[in-house]
């Protein structure tokens, strides 16, 4: 009961800041106000993008083709975010690299200062691209929110060399007020075959707290995960509709704890046989 009357005393001083007209006040609110803008965006003005790209890693799937999906960096989450986690199935290929994603040791050995230097070293993403063997019916999604860093740029760059299809997921806006670090100056929404925006604005943090001279909050992965989602689930119906349902990685929630278990071993069984030989 004493959570219950806190939860609603709180969602009273909640409202009675709206009400007083000073919710802009509130960093948290605004954080979520921007976030919510953010989505409302991406449902207004990528839809199309979105569809073709779900069309686009469909016919791969549905061709027993493998969707590659590449980001350094934090945005190394969507990857993971698309395969492997309950609610996906096989047919996507994260490509993590570790020495580029490895985040949790901050300083000393697979430090930070190390991962900021190999994203922007030319020539990596060709020695990566040499350890896979791409079949007529692949994709690639790279991933970047600024799609500026050499190495998502070389990343998309060897995969069209390779003629495989690229989806680049990326904000345009905080490309277009950025420079690529690339020598050839292209950033990853002028070399992809397809763009999906994630509408995040430049510079990736979108609150402003008084007496702190940064802004705080990043947006990109609320946007570039929703994405994912969103392609994760038309890919599913598309491949359905073909009569050829994914086996998705399903929990016990839906289908108890014996089946899920039996279903994680079927969908891994399948991812197996789709990577085998490559």
């Amino acid at each position: 009961m004493d959570l219950i009357s806190s939860t609603f005393k709180f969602s009273n001083q909640a409202i009675g800041v709206r009400t007083n007209n000073n919710i802009m006040s509130i960093s948290y609110l605004r954080y979520l106000r921007t976030a919510q803008d953010i989505l409302k965006q991406i449902e207004a003005t990528q839809t199309e993008a979105i569809a073709q790209a779900s069309d686009i890693c469909a016919e791969t799937i549905a061709e027993e083709g493998l969707v590659y999906l590449f980001g350094s960096g934090h945005s190394r989450m969507a990857v993971e975010e698309m395969f492997p986690r309950y609610g996906s199935f096989p047919g996507f290929f994260p490509m993590v690299e570790l020495a580029v994603t490895y985040h949790n040791q901050v300083v000393g050995c697979n430090g930070q200062r190390q991962a900021l230097f190999l994203e922007n070293i030319s020539g990596y993403a060709e020695v990566i691209l040499r350890n896979f063997t791409f079949g007529s019916h692949d994709c690639m999604i790279v991933f970047s929110n600024s799609g500026t860093n050499i190495l998502p740029v070389e990343m998309a760059m060897g995969a069209k060399e390779q003629g495989l299809p690229v989806i680049g997921v990326s904000s345009i806006a905080h490309s277009r007020s950025s420079t690529s670090k690339h020598a050839s100056g292209k950033r990853l929404f002028e070399i992809a075959d397809l763009t999906i925006d994630n509408c995040n604005p430049p510079g990736d943090a979108v609150v402003d707290i008084p007496n702190l001279a940064y802004p705080v909050g990043p947006t990109s992965s609320i946007g570039t995960l929703s994405i994912v989602n969103a392609i994760k689930c038309r890919v599913a119906e598309l491949l359905t509709a073909r009569g050829k349902p994914p086996v998705v990685l399903t929990g016990s929630h839906f289908i108890g704890s014996e089946e899920s278990a039996k279903q994680i071993e079927r969908s891994y069984d399948d991812y197996k046989a789709r990577v085998q030989g490559r």
